[in-house]
């Protein structure tokens, strides 16, 4: 079964509600021209513009996907959005484990495990991120580190339909660096590997495994036609309409 490939843009903290509506509307208009796109696309604005952004993208072939999600249903969680109300939003996916997650808020591997048996059991998808440091690819820690992450953060409840790996470089997440073909098919293999032994060969040889960091329209074909290289996790050039879908169209996965 070939898998098919997700362009995913990841907005981040980025957009008032005219600014974001705008893009999805861009996006949206874009996406129709091509009528039956040979990739998934996604978008995952922050949670302010979940409810515009999903309006503005009503007859596109289109997914909405948020940034996070709590572990827990309902409660006293101040702050927290759960999987239900994101289901509620009209999401189809949730980005859980980003680095910029685990270093700004310390969230744990088993943190995000919990958080993605949570956005399953209310059939979300994940998007769950693993990724090592530039101190510890320096080390030779890489493998380690995203393997580990791995193990740690997908759930027993994961299975090819429900979840997508997403390998992110810490270090080349908005930097304009990017690690070599090699370093990316290296870690690529050996997520895959890890989640054969974890899940099974089936869901693993199924489930889909993006990159992302410093994607852009001019390396998007290079990257994407890597073996294990199933889609994009796409950050600063998800910003622009031209950017986002440069990267489908050079890639030519849409």
């Amino acid at each position: 079964m070939a898998r098919k490939k997700l362009i995913a843009g990841n907005w981040k903290m980025n957009g008032l509600l005219a600014d974001g509506t705008t893009l999805a509307k861009g996006i949206a208009e874009e996406v129709k021209k091509i009528g039956k796109p040979q990739c998934e696309f996604l978008v995952c604005p922050p949670f302010t513009l979940l409810s515009a952004v999903k309006k503005a993208l009503r007859g596109a072939k289109v997914a909405l996907g948020a940034q996070d999600c709590s572990s827990e249903d309902k409660g006293a969680h101040t702050g927290d959005v759960s999987p239900v109300m994101l289901k509620d939003c009209g999401c189809q996916y949730v980005i859980l484990g980003h680095s910029e997650r685990r270093a700004d808020h310390k969230e744990s591997s088993e943190l995000v495990n919990k958080k993605a048996q949570a956005a399953h059991k209310h059939d979300l998808k994940t998007i769950i991120c693993v990724g090592e440091t530039l101190e510890e690819r320096e080390a030779g820690k890489a493998l380690e580190i995203c393997t580990t992450q791995v193990i740690d953060s997908v759930p027993d409840t994961s299975t090819w339909q429900n979840t997508v790996i997403a390998y992110e470089p810490v270090w080349a997440i908005g930097t304009g660096k990017i690690p070599t073909t090699k370093d990316v098919e290296e870690i690529h293999a050996a997520i895959r590997k890890t989640l054969s032994k974890k899940l099974g060969k089936g869901n693993a040889n199924k489930m889909r495994i993006l990159y992302g960091g410093s994607v852009k329209p001019n390396n998007a074909k290079e990257l994407l036609s890597l073996e294990d290289v199933d889609g994009a996790l796409i950050g600063g050039a998800s910003l622009k309409v031209e950017d986002f879908l440069g990267i489908a169209k050079n890639a030519g996965v849409c």
